[in-house]
């Protein structure tokens, strides 16, 4: 039996960091402004901007990072066509993803290409790019606020979904 590369192992960590995530975006040590305190208006209305620009950034480069794995998607079925039915699904979750996390269409176009000279490899190429955004949006919901948290947890969970379904894809697809 040949390993896929998404072990139970590694979906065990996976799971507990994006839970640990969760608790930790949602908890607070308490050490803030108190009602009636002076300046308690000024401090709330700071941290909120402070908080709002946060979250923005965050939602910006978790957008870019879908948007740059929609573009090898889209890359990728251009170039081979017989993949398509395959990835079709595949692409318009990712499509939704990037959506979810930038919902005003703003950001840069992306464009991409792949190394891969086969259809196989280039679907082998989308389940690490796969793996690598689900990375990269699990590591940015550590320091997210707890709704954009949750997002990027169910974005993560679904691409590590999508990254095993790309490998076993890849061992289907012909050259």
């Amino acid at each position: 039996m040949r390993r896929t590369g998404t072990t139970r192992r590694g979906a065990f960590t996976a799971t507990g960091a994006i839970a640990m995530g969760a608790v930790l975006a949602g908890c607070g040590d308490g050490s803030g402004p108190r009602e009636g305190s002076a300046g308690t208006d000024t401090a709330t209305a700071d941290a909120q901007a402070l908080a709002a620009r946060t979250e923005r950034t965050l939602r910006a480069s978790s957008a870019r990072t879908s948007r740059e794995l929609l573009a090898r998607y889209e890359y990728v079925v251009r170039a081979h066509p017989a993949t398509a039915a395959g990835l079709s699904p595949l692409r318009d979750a990712v499509r939704a993803h990037a959506e979810a996390l930038a919902p005003d269409g703003k950001g840069t176009p992306v464009s991409s290409r792949t190394r891969a000279t086969d259809a196989a490899s280039a679907v082998k190429e989308l389940a690490a790019a796969e793996r690598h955004t689900a990375d990269a949006h699990t590591v940015t919901l550590l320091t997210a606020p707890p709704e954009l948290a949750r997002l990027l947890a169910s974005i993560a969970a679904a691409g590590a979904a999508h990254a095993y379904l790309l490998t076993e894809l890849a061992k289907e697809t012909s050259s």
